[in-house]
């Protein structure tokens, strides 16, 4: 797992697209704004999208129905390290939960894509994506975990591959209301929120570390996976360490 550093940053998306303005056009996009300052609590995040091989080990160790297009529910040979698919929200909530983990928070999912630096489109700044950064725009799937650059916190595929399960529920006007503390979505919805873009979506608006999809929590894809969190815990200092010589 990679260290993700806890603080202040601005979420949402602070550019316009072509079509933001049009009054008569009720653009879905805009729910990624207003842009506000938020705070999250350092976590650990995994580096790469649950892969197959991590996948297998739980659906065996919890007798868990492995995805459906695995062939007598085994993986397909050679594609051990690819992200796994076709799995529910609940799946990847138990998966992470099995693991002594969950998953991230919408909040926490856009401070690890962005890094540290405030307001630009993708991780590596204002460019669009090309094949060396992301995959994304093509019909050939997802491809193994960790096989383009890094972010600057060194998480692969925050962008591109897979689109990301989230913990929190959709709601389109949330960032609105929501608290500037550690926000953790909406109480109850209908969509868990998705993040990040897959191999198959080719418009650049889809692939921005802003950018909210959803998704039904029943719904598997071959578009969809997931990676994990931690919290990091905080130990009180001793007080008997000061008195020590």
């Amino acid at each position: 797992m990679v260290f993700i550093p806890g603080g202040e940053f601005s979420r949402g998306r602070s550019y316009d697209w072509p079509d933001t303005r049009l009054a008569w056009y009720p653009n879905p996009l805009k729910d990624d704004t207003p842009v506000r300052k938020i705070c999250v609590n350092p976590f650990y995040m995994d580096e790469a999208e649950v892969t197959n091989e991590r996948y297998a080990v739980f659906a065996k160790a919890t007798r868990r129905k492995p995805p459906y297009h695995w062939f007598k529910g085994e993986i397909q040979k050679g594609r051990e390290k690819h992200p796994v698919v076709n799995v529910s929200w609940d799946d990847a909530a138990a998966f992470c939960g099995w693991e002594g983990k969950r998953l991230p928070t919408e909040a926490e999912w856009e401070r690890a894509s962005r890094g540290l630096v405030e307001g630009r489109m993708y991780p590596w700044g204002d460019s669009n994506p090309t094949a060396k950064l992301a995959v994304y725009g093509t019909d050939a799937g997802a491809e193994a975990v960790c096989s383009k650059e890094r972010n600057y916190f060194g998480l692969c595929d925050m962008i591109g591959n897979l689109w990301e399960w989230t913990a929190d529920w959709y709601d389109r006007n949330y960032y609105e209301v929501a608290p500037t503390r550690d926000p953790h979505g909406p109480a109850q919805g209908i969509y868990r929120v998705l993040r990040g873009g897959s191999w198959f979506d080719q418009p650049p608006l889809f692939l921005t570390c802003s950018y909210r999809s959803w998704a039904r929590p029943a719904e598997r894809s071959p578009t969809v996976g997931l990676r994990c969190v931690r919290a990091v815990t905080l130990r009180k200092a001793d007080p008997r360490a000061a008195l020590s010589p």
